[in-house]
């Protein structure tokens, strides 16, 4: 699992002053209280650090901050559409626990067996999904009410019952 979990992405700056809007998945309003900084995705896999100034939660999910060293919206324009990482550390002291992003890192068992540890969570209409690596293949499993079985947080552990053959479908033996 990686050290960084992806919490959301920079939608817009906002105002003159180099305010920008974060738009975020981790279920409550977000002041950033005891983190000193993100991390904004330049290119893939590139983290660069990004030090929180002041953080006003507007929304469950809308947050506007003021970055160092951005003071105006040109430079807040700049990091629009680019996506927002946390460290782990401080991912878990701001996650809701009953947000679908505090999943990440559970372990998916189906029927008693440990099957993968979640490494993404993507949120549907109908349902949640989320990605494990199953015998070195992405592989996707659905949860909802069919499939998801219980949810262990103490354990950190995901209970599903899948279709038959589903993740036959990420391997790569053929017969």
């Amino acid at each position: 699992m990686s050290e960084y979990i992806h919490i959301g992405k920079l939608v817009a700056p906002h105002g003159v002053a180099g305010v920008v809007i974060l738009e975020h998945a981790l279920g409550q309003p977000i002041h950033f209280k005891g983190v000193e900084a993100l991390f904004v995705e330049q290119k893939a896999g590139s983290f660069i650090p990004y030090f929180i100034e002041s953080a006003t939660a507007k929304t469950d999910t809308i947050t506007h901050l003021q970055i160092e060293g951005v003071k105006t919206r040109e430079a807040a324009n700049f990091l629009t559409s680019k996506k927002v990482w946390l460290p782990q550390a401080d991912f878990q002291k701001l996650v809701e626990k009953n947000s679908p992003l505090a999943l990440l890192g559970y372990m998916v068992q189906e029927a008693g067996k440990d099957i993968g540890v979640i490494q993404e969570v993507i949120e549907q209409p109908h349902q949640l999904m989320v990605t494990i690596l199953y015998q070195g293949h992405e592989a996707y499993i659905p949860l909802h009410e069919e499939s998801l079985k219980g949810v262990n947080h103490a354990k950190k552990i995901v209970q599903v019952e899948l279709p038959d053959g589903l993740l036959d479908l990420y391997t790569e033996t053929a017969e």
